[in-house]
């Protein structure tokens, strides 16, 4: 998690929603699904119209949007069930229909034989730089007295947005001196926000993946990835499906 998926999604939903005949994004079903059930996430589509079960749900969704030309964003899909229930298959909606779907897990994405896949990259030092600018601006600051301290910070985000945005809405206000306290402070103590958002992606992980992600930030954080993966292979983990 991180690197701006739900992000980008909202912003190409909100460029392009204005040409459909109807329009739905349906946020965070990592959490939504677990708590409410797939219903829930039916009905939303759906709005008006209810479904007692998961089944009816599916008839439901795609009677009523077969001859419409829709657009649909599923946001933090973990499950091909999600998948299913909510968006079933092409002749469930209209001619000119498109639906987008985030994702950690693009395992779904090919079970659901989608259409197009698009991986988002980490930012570049340039990037991140520019992201770190908008959010904590110098304004009237002398920029050499910020600049090595933004790279530091940017080093410190590794290329994820989230961090990057997180960072630099605690930094806008805070003079130089607070910019070297706080780096200092963050090389000992990660930001909670940061960390909060990431245990999302950490908690999602099966109980062996969990295990293997302790293993590799133990014990081959200097490692190269191919040496890793030939150890952790040779000690039976698998490292390459997991």
């Amino acid at each position: 998690g991180g690197v701006g998926k739900t992000t980008l999604a909202t912003s190409i939903y909100d460029q392009i929603c204005c040409k459909f005949d109807g329009c739905c994004f349906v946020e965070n079903i990592r959490e939504e699904s677990s708590r409410y059930g797939l219903r829930k996430l039916q009905e939303k589509m759906i709005s008006e119209m209810e479904s007692n079960q998961v089944g009816g749900g599916r008839r439901l969704i795609s009677h009523r949007f077969r001859h419409r030309k829709v657009l649909i964003v599923l946001d933090d899909v973990d499950r091909l069930e999600q998948l299913k229930a909510l968006v079933g298959s092409h002749d469930w909606f209209g001619e000119g229909s498109r639906i987008i779907i985030t994702t950690r897990d693009e395992h779904v994405l090919n079970a659901h034989r989608v259409d197009v896949t698009h991986n988002i990259s980490l930012l570049t030092d340039d990037e991140a730089i520019k992201l770190l600018r908008k959010h904590a601006p110098l304004n009237y600051r002398p920029m050499k007295d910020y600049e090595q301290l933004s790279k530091e910070v940017v080093s410190y985000a590794g290329g994820l947005p989230l961090a990057v945005t997180v960072l630099g809405s605690f930094l806008c206000d805070k003079n130089i001196h607070e910019w070297r306290s706080a780096l200092a402070r963050l090389k000992e103590i990660p930001n909670y926000d940061i960390l909060e958002k990431l245990k999302v992606s950490f908690d999602g992980l099966a109980p062996i993946e969990k295990e293997l992600f302790l293993d590799i930030a133990c014990f081959f954080r200097w490692q190269k990835k191919d040496k890793a993966m030939e150890i952790l292979d040779a000690c039976g983990v698998h490292p390459v499906i997991g």
